[in-house]
């Protein structure tokens, strides 16, 4: 269904630019909103022009292998590369739509694996940094951990597929299951491999935030309930996972990766009042030896959430300044 409804979406937009353009100038030149509705124009063009060109190569991939009876080492090494492909030229399109300012560091070590790639959650905008900023900046092969809903997209669901990639069902009633198929992700991870999850599970807001405090309260878990109302601008790690994949990627590294500045694309509501539009987006990437994470189960979970308390601190030092 979603690959038909693609096409015709992007051929259907190409058709109406025309139109559209011409009164999304009127539009703004009304509103004084920095051009928002030509941006946002803009933005759907890019994206409907990245998912179709990404089913394209998928399929002239899948054709050509049939062709030639590629190896499954060159299938799997050229979908890596589309993945990373796709990603940063979507990421691209972003900052130049938006006119976003983008300053990373801590990202001169990130060219040899393996590790273990933690990224802080606010947005949709921020899925696309590990693409930009790593898979196509290094030649990473980063494997993802990502919540099921996203199949819907038909880009990730062809490539996502292809590649050794795990879409969770955050809300399946066997979680041990889930956290199994997120460890096997970790085996045989290579010098040239990472690994990327979200270890908050979803998005960060101030709903999900207080929500979490109330759950902790009902569920009565003193230290975990403190710990979470220590933090402002994360949520807790979910556990299950994060720790699934330190246990079964004993020689990978672990690097953090905090940011903000994406903020503003959290919803549809906030990028249409103009809020994204010249933000600078900061992104800090710290990277731990794994002979500096615990090998004790207790003493490893208390490691967890220290690092994690120290994303919080350096995401709300920027927000406040």
């Amino acid at each position: 269904m979603t690959i038909p409804a693609l096409f015709a979406a992007w051929l259907t937009w190409i058709v109406l630019l025309p139109l559209v353009l011409p009164i999304a100038a009127l539009v703004d030149g009304v509103r004084h909103r920095r051009g928002i509705v030509l941006r946002v124009a803009a933005l759907v063009t890019a994206f409907l022009t990245c998912e179709v060109a990404g089913i394209a190569a998928a399929t002239a991939l899948w054709l050509w292998r049939y062709v030639s009876g590629m190896e499954e080492t060159r299938w799997i090494d050229l979908h890596f590369r589309l993945e990373a492909w796709w990603g940063a030229t979507l990421f691209r399109s972003v900052v130049r739509i938006f006119g976003l300012r983008i300053e990373v560091e801590g990202s001169s070590d990130l060219d040899r694996g393996p590790y273990l790639l933690l990224v802080r959650h606010s947005s949709s905008g921020d899925t696309l940094l590990a693409s930009a900023l790593v898979s196509a900046r290094f030649g990473t092969r980063l494997r993802y951990v990502l919540k099921r809903e996203l199949l819907w997209d038909p880009c990730l669901d062809v490539v996502g597929n292809r590649l050794p990639n795990v879409f969770v069902d955050r809300g399946a009633t066997d979680s041990r299951g889930e956290v199994e198929r997120v460890r096997a992700l970790a085996g045989e991870l290579g010098p040239s491999d990472g690994l990327l999850i979200y270890p908050e599970g979803t998005r960060f807001s101030e709903g999900k935030r207080r929500r979490v405090i109330e759950h902790l309260s009902r569920t009565g878990e003193p230290k975990m309930l403190e710990y979470a109302r220590s933090l402002d601008a994360v949520l807790p790690p979910r556990l299950g996972g994060t720790l699934a994949l330190l246990e079964a990627a004993p020689d990978a590294d672990i690097v953090f990766c905090s940011h903000t500045g994406f903020e503003p694309a959290a919803s549809l509501r906030r990028v249409w009042s103009g809020e994204l539009v010249h933000q600078t987006i900061r992104v800090r990437f710290e990277r731990i030896a794994r002979t500096e994470v615990p090998e004790k189960s207790d003493a490893r979970v208390t490691w967890l959430l220290e690092e994690w308390r120290k994303v919080d601190a350096w995401v709300s030092r920027w927000r406040t300044s």
